[in-house]
């Protein structure tokens, strides 16, 4: 098991460490908060998701709502629930 601690930024950013990053194998993650455990965990395949969705974009929108929305789809068909 690999554990780290890292420091929450005013932003509620974080940094994943290197290691687990190298662990994950994924460049997209999705949390899970059950109680006070919290998950990350990789989303895998999220380019075949975008890929699927940018077949189906409406003319004339704009990049950062197709972004947003290639990632909503994409999260949802692999974690079966809604991003936030």
């Amino acid at each position: 098991m690999t554990t780290a601690a890292v420091k929450i930024t005013r932003k509620g950013q974080i940094t994943i460490p290197k290691e687990i990053r190298d662990t994950l194998k994924a460049n997209a993650v999705y949390f899970e908060v059950e109680d006070d455990v919290v998950m990350v965990r990789p989303v895998r395949d999220a380019a075949g998701s975008l890929r699927e969705f940018a077949r189906n974009v409406k003319p004339g929108a704009s990049m950062r709502k197709m972004k947003e929305k290639a990632w909503e789809v994409a999260i949802r068909d692999k974690t079966g629930k809604k991003s936030s």
